[in-house]
């Protein structure tokens, strides 16, 4: 043991943290490679065509976090209700921190043991908060904190994993022929391309378009000029397009 660090939460629960030197076992990398795709409605779509929705655990709260906000808003600051009000809305988002992190860390750990690779969009998510019709979505989903998790748990327990070039455009290219639809936009769940004429699910295209990306090396080094979809190789017609 190195040293402990004792803590208390704005709930007034006290922890103490342990720092401990220990030995990781060396690890195994079993499993295949998949593609991941982050979304506010689902919040992955793999290249499989496995969807995990997404908990709202914030969204779910909120009809009662308004109504303690509300009742510490009538009390006199720094009175006892006051304080009893104050602490009845840290407690529940307290609750919501917990639930959200306990759903992200049984998610993040069943991925990297089921996977060797992991190929995952680098998403600017401090730059996309400035959004704010979507940014308590954002929030409420957890995306940096996801992959925060996927990348130490890789480490620890045997997967790569890797993140695409934040320009890279798996929404919009065709996994199928490389066209890249530069008009598609956030609204657009499905689109056809007008090249091969394929059907495309938005998230399950940008699944799949990490994975072959990744495999290649292309999808981390991505520079958008047109000349590129040209020579970019041409993976084989997913299973899940529809013509």
């Amino acid at each position: 043991m190195k040293h402990v660090t004792i803590s208390r939460t704005p709930s007034g629960k006290y922890f103490a943290s342990i720092l401990c030197e220990v030995e990781m076992p060396q690890p195994e990398y079993q499993g295949g490679e998949i593609g991941v795709d982050l979304g506010l409605t689902h919040l992955l779509t793999t290249s499989e065509g496995k969807r995990v929705e997404a908990p709202r655990y914030l969204r779910q709260s909120e009809k009662r976090l308004r109504r303690l906000q509300r009742r510490l808003s009538r009390r006199q600051k720094g009175s006892r209700g006051w304080e009893k009000a104050r602490l009845a809305v840290t407690r529940q988002h307290e609750k919501v921190a917990n639930q959200r992190a306990d759903f992200l860390h049984k998610l993040s750990r069943r991925l990297v043991d089921e996977n060797q690779v992991i190929w995952v969009e680098d998403l600017n998510v401090k730059g996309l908060l400035a959004n704010h019709r979507l940014a308590k979505s954002i929030s409420d989903a957890g995306w940096g904190e996801f992959t925060r998790m996927l990348d130490y748990k890789g480490r620890w327990y045997g997967c790569h994993v890797s993140r695409a070039d934040r320009f890279f455009p798996s929404s919009k290219r065709c996994n199928v022929c490389g066209h890249i639809n530069h008009f598609l936009c956030l609204s657009d769940r499905r689109w056809v391309c007008p090249v091969c004429r394929t059907c495309h699910d938005r998230d399950e295209n940008a699944a799949t378009n990490l994975l072959h990306f990744g495999r290649a090396g292309t999808a981390r080094t991505y520079t958008p000029v047109e000349s590129w979809v040209a020579d970019s190789p041409k993976p084989e017609a997913s299973p899940l397009a529809v013509r």
